[in-house]
């Protein structure tokens, strides 16, 4: 079977489109943090220290718009509890990452 290189400098192109959403500084990143299960803001801001709140929750409403994350509520009262877990879209993205990881482990070893 052929490999099919898409057209990916076609605005119009569905894998530009998705680099274009996965390639925001934070999202993949966020991804990774999401793997290890549901977590809450507070956590995510932990586990990624260099995000700041505003941008983690841009961030975090991007990805759920794009059916990458969901957000269920814990606690309907004030203070309100959130967490945040990946969708099976979301999951879908394992793999294709660990195989980035792969590249970069294996050029960082070559080096």
């Amino acid at each position: 079977m052929a490999l099919v290189i898409p057209d990916v400098l076609e605005e119009s192109c569905s894998t530009r489109q998705a680099l274009e959403r996965l390639a925001a500084k934070w999202r993949v990143l966020v991804i990774y943090a999401l793997l290890a299960g549901p977590q809450r803001h507070a956590e995510l801001r932990r586990r990624l220290p260099d995000i700041t709140q505003k941008v983690l929750t841009e961030t975090l409403r991007g990805m759920e718009s794009d059916g990458l994350v969901e957000r269920r509520v814990l606690k309907e009262t004030a203070p309100q509890h959130v967490e945040y877990s990946l969708t099976a879209l979301g999951k879908t993205l394992q793999e294709p990452l660990a195989a980035i990881c792969d590249w970069a482990a294996a050029q960082a070893a070559s080096r």
